[in-house]
């Protein structure tokens, strides 16, 4: 990360930490509101799972693991799998990993994501986003996930 960048993550040095940390808004003379991290970053996978021309979320190992996880009965599927953020007083800084599908344009599926997330992040926290970076980790080739499908399981003999 740049010198530049790094000055412009928010500063988490006042914040309150509520396993995993949260964010704390001035509610006015009847209390505050605190928002955890996980929040923010289930908010920021939604709304960047949403964008067409994102095939999934995290890196391949990650994937794969969370792929396996996700079979087991009475387990969820993770929305904030490939999402890290950065919680301050008033504002966030989101870290996306994305895996596009082939043929979309990388530079205006990242607009889109970028959009989306702002968008959806500062409507429902209250939140500024200061940056959401993202890195493309790999792109979805056609009848690829179908492949990985039949591979993966049994055959009967």
């Amino acid at each position: 990360m740049t010198e530049t960048a790094q000055k412009s993550r928010p500063d988490t040095s006042g914040r309150e930490s509520a396993g995993g940390g949260s964010y704390t808004a001035d509610g006015g003379a009847r209390g505050k509101t605190s928002v955890a991290d996980s929040v923010v970053e289930k908010i920021a996978g939604m709304a960047a799972r949403d964008v067409d021309g994102v095939h999934a979320m995290g890196g391949g190992i990650s994937r794969a693991y969370h792929a396996a996880r996700e079979r087991v009965p009475g387990t969820t599927k993770s929305v904030s799998h490939g999402v890290r953020v950065e919680v301050g007083e008033k504002q966030t800084a989101i870290d996306l990993e994305i895996v596009i599908d082939y043929g979309v344009s990388i530079s205006d599926v990242a607009s889109s994501v970028r959009e989306s997330v702002i968008s959806a992040v500062e409507w429902m926290t209250g939140l500024e986003v200061v940056e959401v970076n993202i890195f493309v980790s790999d792109v979805s080739l056609p009848g690829e996930e179908e492949e990985q499908t039949e591979q993966e399981q049994p055959r009967l003999r």
